[in-house]
Order: structure tokens, then sequence, then C-alpha cells
């Protein structure tokens, strides 16, 4: 094309280009990049920056640099470009596609794929057009880069592709294209076009379906290629296939099994790995079952050899054999951890203590096997582990009596390799084969806590791993005599003492292992506090930063398990000591605090009133550490203005300080008065503050902590009425966006606890219509919409508002009566559903008509209460008083209608 660039404004950009990538000063980047942020707003910027990457004398680094600068700009700014300069982009482009330098091939490449994205392939046929032409092209530089850009682009949006063009449709030449290029001469090409099609597997297309047996028969011709990627490309591709329960692929499973298995042991780490991915993915589907099930002696003995840590493993891990407990971590060590802010939600009848949030972190099934504490990355290891468990949750009995054989033979093995996987897969069927395992387990729990005398780290380490897989056995093993002679004592001594170990990776699994134990031993746990705290206290001396977050979290569960038993004062003053030291060390910056502030907070629930003497400059920091947050994050807000790169303070020290404020309001109780009192800046202008806060997770505590202020020290909160209500207000929302679920279930929590200690007050009950109105629909659109723990918050809390007000509350009933009953009836007894319950009751005593179409989901929810209070029972045996004598002889009919349980529960409970 005819344009052509201004010199002076081309020598700008090239001296800004040049200057950004090779000044090593802080102050030039930080102006360079402003600089930069400035010529977007140039109309003619993209044709200066893809007329340098043409520039064949260039410098090929700057010339790159300037494609992908033009990448960017397409990606935001396309839609605002001129004709005449998307024209001579869409020109000048294809040129660089084709230049001679790898760097500038692959930056033009990105920018292509970045602009057929924002102008989809149905507004740009020519560059389609010209990329398939290019495969047939006589260079195999211009193919595999013709190539390159397609597997990007399937890659990124597949189904862009599905359109037609001039009557055709472009997948019907790309798809069969991809299939052929399959057996090109060159392996890259091989691989790249396979991983082209790959992208359409689980992508409901026409084309894919047609070419189905095309490509299946290519991936079972390619199945023996000499090149390992080619050969990885065909097992990932095999995995899709059983993934989406490809039908051409099912009659062929015995066949496509065989390969695998014989993949698995491929000499290629990346080969195998892939093929072991499918044995993951194929004991997950269920309706495979009965094709995997004649395979299981073949293939676990195949996945138990994965399981040894290979040389490469070994290499990884040097320096992991010693004892190095006073080498200070590099940076490097320590992951980050995501801190979401405290959840209030209720439990279930199963007795898991667990909670009914909704679960926002479940990307991953198999965190399990990807920690430190068994390898580096993913890898073959890993991966036959998960195969594993997942193989024992299926076949359960049936894989241990396949598997066990092979599995002695490692455990009791002279060679360590060996030995220290077989306790990795005795850990991986944990879970599967509990059942099947339990009358060797009096015999293998000795076993492991002896084997933790190994000499070898590596194997203490992963014994650790394995005695916390069976933790939850251990706990609540009801075999006669395992409690108290091989279980609790033995574990408790033996993990405490891995604990104290004198290599770091040692003291992380243990630790790890312990928390998991004390999660499921619970108040079991109380005869041995004082040991279990003086060793956990030994250890704060002893470990390096990494190890300090885990023993943090394994201090904050201990709390949580045993609740106000840590509150004696010989506790109390075993365990804080060493928590202050650390606390008066750190900075309120220092990132090192985030944790202790997160163990804290579960600290001072547990330690109650024992607190007390440590509770003013605790609460004092953290209320300076919201007030200090508060303004930072204003500050930034306005520098944004300015300055969009300027970077979002961490909103986690926020998180975390609202937290521990919640947990000394907690545990406090009217206690924390004095302290909310004297808080200098004031606390509750500041818990106003960040209920407005943009991040969800921050509202998530705020919203916390004033439940929590309502039930110790109500009064103090009345002031602020007219500031909180109205965002509560605003948060309660029936469908709330998957990352506010956690923030509208704590606001739905905290009005329920308002409402029960401020129900009579004036300045409340001017907003329970309205709360009404938002809390009524959450029910309604269970379970199209409304997630589970916000169905159960929101019951509670109309449970609550009805148990202080009624008669607001009970014209209603008729409307939402199944739907309550419904939300809580699997909820296991607790404080919080009892009053919901009493209030539910209110309603009915003053609307009995409402509830009269819905009373078998009534009768249903109080058959499933185990120990209701007192109160509670005389106001169910009241309102089924009410209702024999209202209904007469039609009583017994009621009754009878309704499944057996429910009236055999309610008879001889209530003698109606």
């Amino acid at each position: 094309m005819a344009w052509k660039p201004e010199e002076n404004g081309l020598n700008e950009v090239m001296r800004v280009l040049r200057d950004s990538t090779s000044s090593e000063n802080p102050e030039v980047q930080k102006e360079m990049t402003v600089r930069l942020h400035q010529f977007n707003e140039i109309p003619e910027y993209p044709c200066y920056l893809v007329y340098i990457l043409n520039l064949p004398e260039g410098d090929e680094r700057l010339r790159a640099v300037a494609g992908l600068l033009l990448k960017n700009n397409a990606s935001t700014f396309l839609s605002t470009w001129a004709a005449h300069v998307l024209q001579y982009v869409k020109s000048s482009i294809l040129v660089a596609f084709v230049d001679a330098s790898p760097m500038v091939r692959n930056a033009a490449g990105q920018v292509v794929v970045s602009m057929l994205d924002a102008l989809e392939p149905a507004n740009w046929p020519e560059v389609l057009s010209h990329l398939l032409q290019s495969l047939d092209a006589p260079s195999l530089d211009v193919q595999l880069a013709a190539l390159s850009i397609l597997q990007k682009a399937c890659d990124d949006y597949p189904r862009k592709f599905d359109i037609v063009l001039s009557g055709n449709r472009p997948l019907d030449f790309m798809i069969p294209k991809f299939i052929s290029l399959a057996e090109h001469p060159n392996s890259r090409i091989r691989t790249n076009a396979l991983m082209c099609v790959a992208h359409f597997i689980q992508v409901d297309v026409e084309a894919m379906r047609k070419n189905m047996d095309a490509f299946i028969s290519s991936l079972f011709r390619r199945a023996s290629d000499e090149n390992p990627d080619v050969r990885q490309q065909v097992c990932q591709c095999l995995v899709m296939l059983l993934g989406v329960k490809t039908p051409q692929l099912i009659p062929a499973i015995n066949d496509v099994a065989t390969f695998m298995l014989y993949s698995t042991q491929d000499r290629d780490e990346n080969v195998a790995l892939e093929a072991c991915e499918f044995w993951l993915t194929f004991a997950e589907e269920e309706e495979l079952q009965e094709y995997l099930r004649p395979l299981l002696p073949k293939l676990a003995p195949v996945l138990l050899q994965c399981m040894v840590y290979s040389e490469e493993d070994l290499m990884w891990l040097q320096g992991d054999d010693e004892d190095d407990s006073n080498v200070p971590d590099k940076p490097s060590d320590i992951k980050p951890k995501f801190y979401g802010g405290a959840s209030r939600a209720l439990g279930h009848q199963d007795g898991d203590g667990q909670s009914t949030e909704d679960n926002l972190d479940d990307d991953d099934d198999y965190d399990d096997y990807d920690d430190d504490d068994m390898s580096t990355d993913w890898n073959i290891r890993k991966c036959a582990a998960a195969a594993l468990d997942v193989l024992a949750v299926r076949f359960g009995a049936d894989l241990l009596q396949v598997i066990f054989p092979h599995l002695k033979e490692k455990l009791w093995s002279e060679d360590w390799l060996q030995k220290e996987s077989g306790i990795l897969a005795l850990g991986a069927m944990a879970e599967g084969c509990i059942d099947a395992l339990e009358e060797h387990l009096p015999a293998l729990i000795p076993y492991l806590c002896n084997a933790l005398n190994d000499q070898r780290p590596l194997v203490r380490s992963i014994v650790c791993w394995t005695l916390g897989r069976y933790a939850s056995w251990c706990a609540t093993s009801t075999v006669e005599g395992n409690r108290t002679t091989i279980l609790f004592r033995p574990w408790k001594v033996s993990l405490l003492r891995m604990v104290l170990d004198n290599n770091k990776r040692v003291q992380e699994a243990g630790c790890s292992a312990f928390a998991t134990f004390e999660e499921d031993a619970g108040p079991l746990l109380e005869p041995y506090l004082e040991p279990i705290l003086r060793n956990l206290v030994f250890a704060f001396e002893r470990y390096q930063q990494k190890n300090l977050l885990i023993l943090y979290d394994a201090v904050g569960t201990l709390a949580d398990a045993v609740g106000d038993a840590l509150s004696n004062k010989e506790y109390v003053d075993i365990l804080m000591p060493p928590l202050i030291t650390r606390w008066q060390r750190l900075n309120d910056d220092d990132d090192d605090l985030i944790p202790l502030l997160e163990c804290l907070s579960s600290v001072t629930m547990a330690c109650g009133k024992g607190f007390v003497g440590y509770a003013p400059p605790v609460f004092e920091r953290a209320n300076r550490i919201v007030h200090d947050q508060l303004v930072q994050y204003q500050s930034w807000q306005q520098e944004r203005a300015a300055n969009p790169d300027t970077d979002e303070p961490d909103k986690t020290f926020l998180i975390v300080a609202l937290d521990l404020l919640s947990g000394l309001a907690q545990g406090l109780g009217p206690m924390v008065r004095e302290l909310i009192v004297a808080s200098n800046p004031p606390l509750m202008p500041l818990i106003a503050a960040s209920i407005k806060h943009p991040e969800a997770s921050v509202r998530q505590s705020a919203y916390a902590l004033i439940g929590d202020v309502a039930i110790s020290v109500p009064d103090l909160l009345r002031p602020s009425l007219g500031d909180l209500m109205p965002q509560l207000l605003e948060q309660i929302s029936p469908e709330p966006k998957h990352e506010f679920i956690s923030a509208c279930n704590n606001a739905a929590w905290s009005v329920g606890e308002i409402a029960l200690n401020m129900g009579q007050d004036p300045e409340f009950n001017q907003w329970i219509p309205a709360l009404i109105d938002k809390l009524i629909p959450i029910l309604l659109q269970y379970p199209s919409k409304s997630p589970k723990s916000l169905v159960e918050n929101a019951a509670v809390t109309i449970g609550r508002i009805a148990l202080v007000q009624p008669q607001i509350v009970a014209p209603h009933l008729s409307l939402f009566a199944s739907q309550w009953c419904q939300a809580l009836w699997e909820i296991k007894d607790n404080s919080e559903k009892d009053t919901a319950f009493r209030g539910f009751c209110a309603m009915i005593e003053l609307n009995p008509t409402g509830i009269q179409n819905h009373f078998i989901y009534f009768c249903n929810a109080v058959s499933k209460w185990t120990s209701p209070s007192p109160e509670l029972e005389a106001k169910f045996l009241h309102i089924f008083t009410g209702f024999k004598q209202m209904l007469g002889a039609q009583w017994d009919g009621t009754l009878g209608s309704m499944p057996p349980p429910i009236p055999e529960r309610i008879r001889e409970r209530y003698q109606v």
C-alpha cells in the first residue's frame, strides 16, 4: 500500500522501543512505559509498528518487540483502528510471517492470531486462505510458520472456525488437511498437525465427527512413531477422545488400552506421563468401569513401578536427603498462598464437621499429588499415584486383591526406592480401599510408624504423608483397643517427632500430616494438649520461613479442633510467648505477618477469655493495619487515575486483619467492648469502609466481623446500622456471581446475627421488609440459580428474623415453607439451626394455614432432628398437637400418607 511513515515519528517510536528494551534504569523503564501507552492514542501507531516489524535491515530483537506491541494493540484497540490502518496492517503482516528471522516470524504469527481472534475468520477470509495454502509451500519454514499460527488459533478459539464462507465450511478442508499432515516427513509438522486436530475433539463440530474414523486411524499409524513428541501427542489425543467418550473409540478400547499400557512404560518420560493420564481419565469414567476391570492385573503393577523415583527426580531432589533444618530458605522455595477471608456457613448431618460452603477452589482434584512433599512438578510418579487413588475409589477391594501381593513385596523390599514407592501407593489407596484394608491396618500402622526411623528423609517424609491419609481412620476407628494401643499414642508421638525432624522436607510433611490428624481427631486430642503444644512451640525455634507457614496452619488447626479446651491458662501461656515474639519482630507490611495473623484468628477464638491478657496490643495492631490498608487503597485509586500501571496494594493484609478482629470478637465476647470503644481510629467507620471495598474477599471478611460484633456487643453496632444495612442488602442476591458467593453468604449470615441480637430495635426493624424481599427469592431459586450454602444461610436468617418479629414474616409463609424446610433438614443440630426453627415455628403459630400445603416438608424436617433444645421440642409438640386437634379424624390419614420413617419418628418422640 501507499502508506509511508513520517520520518520524525518513526525515529521517535524506534528510540522509545530501544530505550524500553535496553535500559536497566527503573526510572527510564517507567518513563518509556508511559510513553508507549501514549503512543496507543496515535491513530497510525499500528502502521508504524508493522512497518518496523518488516524492516529488512533492522535489529531483529527490536522488530520482534514491535510485533509484540502490535499484538497487544490489536487485542485492545483493533475495533477503533481506521480502515486504512487495518488494511495496511492486514497486508503487511503476511510479509513478516515469512521473514527469514524465526524471532520475527514468531512475533508476526502472534499478531495474526490476535487479529484473527478480534476480527474473526469470517471477516478476514484471505488470511485463512493464505495460511492453508502455505501448508503446501515449498519452504519448510513457511509450512511450520503457517501451521504454528493455525495451531495457536485453533487452541484459542476453535469454535470461530465453525462457519460458512462462500458456501463452504473451512473446517471441512482444515481438519482433513491436518490429518494428512500427520504423515508429513517432518516430525514438527506431524506433532503440530495432531495438536490442531486435538483442539476440536472437545468441540462438537460436524467436520470432526465426519473425519473421526480417519483421525483415529491416523493415531494408530503414528502410535509407533520414532519421534517422542509425536508419540506424546498421540497419547494426549487418545486421552481426550476417551474423556469425551468418542463412540468410535469404544470398540477399539482393548487395543487402545494395550497401547497405553505399553506407552506408560515408554523410555521418554513425557510420553509415559501422557499415557499415564489415560488411566486417570479411564478410572474416572464410571460407565467404562467394566472395560477397565479386566485390565487391573496388568495395570496395577505398572502404576506401582511408575511411582518409583526416577533418576531425574532424585537429581532434582538432591540436597533434600540431608539434615538441613539450619539452612535458610530461598525466596523461590516459598509458594504464595491465597487467603480468601472468613466464611460463615453451616454443617451437614453426616457429622464430618465440614462447612457446606460452596467449594470455590476445586479446579484441581489432585492437589495431594502436586505438593513438594512428593517431588517437583507434575510428573509420572504423581500421575500414577493419582490414578491409583481413583482406581481404589472405583474398585476398592477388587483392586486391593490384585495389588496387595505386589504392594507387600515393595513395602518389605531392601531397596529403599521400592519401599518408598510402596508407602506412597499405600497412601494413594487410603480413601478407596480403607474398608478392605482395615484388617491389615493394625499391622501396617506400626510398620509405618517404625519406618519413620528410616535414615533417608525421602522415606520419612512419604511415611508422614501416608499416615496423614489414614488420619481419619485413626481418629474414628472402633476396632477394640486400636485407639489406645496402636493408634492415638504411637501415631501422635511418631508424627510429633517428625515435626521436629532435622530435615526440612520431613518437617513439612510431618507438620502437614499432624494438622490433618488434628482436623480428624478434634476433641479427642484434649488429653494430649500439653505435649502437643510444647512440641509445636519448640518447632518455632527450629523452622525456617517456608515451614513456619505450615506450623502456623497446624497451630490454627489445633485451635479450631479443640476449641475452648485451649482456653486453659496453662495452655495459653505455653502457646502465646513464641507467637508474640514473632509478632513483635515483624513490621506491619511484612509478608510473614500474614500467616501469623491468620493463625492468631483461630487461637483467639479458641482461647476465649484466656486470651484477654494478650488482647489489647493484638487488637490495636489489627485495627491499625485495617486503617492503614484502607488509606493505602484509597491513595492507589487516586494514583491510578494518573498512572494506570501503578501496582494495586495487596488486599491480603486487610483480609487477615479483619479476620483477626473477628476472632477477637468471637473469643472475648462482651469483653471486646472496651477494646472497640477505645479503638483509635474508631473501628466501626473502618468496618463501614471495608464493606464498600470493590474486592469481594474483603467485603466477605468485613461482613463476618459485623456478625461477630452483633453477637458480642450489639449495642455498639446500633449507631452504624444506617451505614451498614444498605450495603448488606445490596450484597444479598439470589444469583450471585461465582466470585461473590462467599461474600453474599456472610452478608446473609450477619443479618441473621443482627436480627437475633437487635430484633426489637426499631433501627433494625425498618429494614425487615426489604430483607425479606431479598431472602425469599434465594430459597425459591434453588437449585437452578441460588447456591446451596447461600440457601442455607438465607433460611437461617429468615427464621431468626421471624423469631424476633414473626408478625412481619408470617404472612409470607406459604410462599417458601417447603423450600425453607428442604434447605435445613440435612443440617446437623446446632444453635443456629435451633434459633431458625424456633422462628419458623413462631410463623406457623401465627399463620397455620401457611404451612398446610407444605406440612409433609415440615414433618420431615422435624423428624431429622436428633437433639432439639427443650424450648424447640416444646414448640414442635405444640404445633403437632394443634394440627392433630384441627384435623381431627384426618390426622392419622395425613401422617399415613407420608413415608413411614417420618410418622414413626414423630409419634415416637411427640406421642401424637
